[in-house]
């Protein structure tokens, strides 16, 4: 059973699991931005009149649809405290309907573009809006960088930043072939045109953050991508930390959160 908590009250670390089982506060508002039920976004507001600096958040899963959304709520929930506004994108995944190639990318597309609809009644800062995500919501996020071109800049955790290497690796159970429905040898098109690493430059600033002992997301895949941005000429910055795995990144109680807040708040240039 899961159950509702407050950010503030929250003792410790909740751990990789718990991160997944424990309710964060609800959303001040959940806004459909297309038909299907999955095709929504949670909106959280911080105090104050605004106009509020924007994070669009992506959750990870590895594109799954046994994975929702709720579980970011508290990273959601601990940037509104800072005085950011997030909007964290529920999409068709696989299993679901639509989901996968390439109806997954065309949910967050237009979730991202719907924010703008919101900003004028929500008073959101569109000129300080970046994209963040965790895992296969890192890969969406940079994927939205590559694709969205009034964001400020893009954060990655423990994204999958190279669909190829990914596919190479068979991370979870070769799921990078069951979401883009082959290998790179058999629709090389579609790796080129969903992998974070095909689309470079990205033309924005950009932050991966990794944990040196992530088992889940290799921080390979991060450094192939750091190698291959500054190539092309990006302003891009890997933040390796030490002792950390994957889900670390995305819980506000651990000390890894205090890299992920401060590279969210420079970002949007929030002092």
């Amino acid at each position: 059973m899961t159950r509702r908590i407050l950010l503030g009250s929250i003792p410790a670390a909740l751990g990789a699991q718990r991160i997944l089982e424990v309710k964060p506060a609800a959303a001040d508002a959940r806004i459909a931005y297309g038909p299907d039920a999955l095709q929504f976004g949670d909106l959280r507001l911080p105090t104050g009149k605004g106009p509020h600096p924007l994070v669009i958040n992506l959750h990870g899963g590895f594109w799954r649809a046994a994975y929702d959304l709720e579980h970011n709520g508290h990273l959601c929930e601990a940037l509104k405290l800072k005085g950011v506004a997030t909007w964290s994108l529920e999409y068709r995944r696989i299993g679901n309907g639509g989901g996968g190639w390439p109806g997954t990318l065309e949910d967050v597309k237009a979730g991202a573009a719907h924010v703008k609809q919101l900003a004028a009644k929500y008073k959101l800062d569109m000129k300080r809006a970046v994209a963040m995500g965790h895992s296969a919501g890192g890969h969406l996020a940079l994927y939205l960088g590559a694709e969205v071109p009034w964001l400020a800049g893009v954060i990655s955790l423990a994204g999958v930043a190279d669909l190829g290497r990914a596919e190479e690796l068979k991370l979870s159970r070769n799921v990078v072939k069951e979401f883009l429905g082959g290998t790179p040898a058999e629709v090389p098109e579609r790796y080129q045109a969903a992998s974070p690493i095909e689309r470079l430059p990205l033309r924005k600033p950009t932050v991966l953050i990794h944990g040196e002992r992530d088992d889940t997301v290799p921080i390979e895949i991060a450094r192939r991508y750091e190698a291959a941005a500054k190539q092309a000429g990006d302003k891009v910055k890997l933040i390796a930390l030490k002792d950390t795995k994957h889900f670390e990144l995305i819980d506000p109680a651990t000390p890894q959160w205090a890299a992920v807040e401060k590279s969210v708040l420079e970002m949007l240039r929030i002092s």
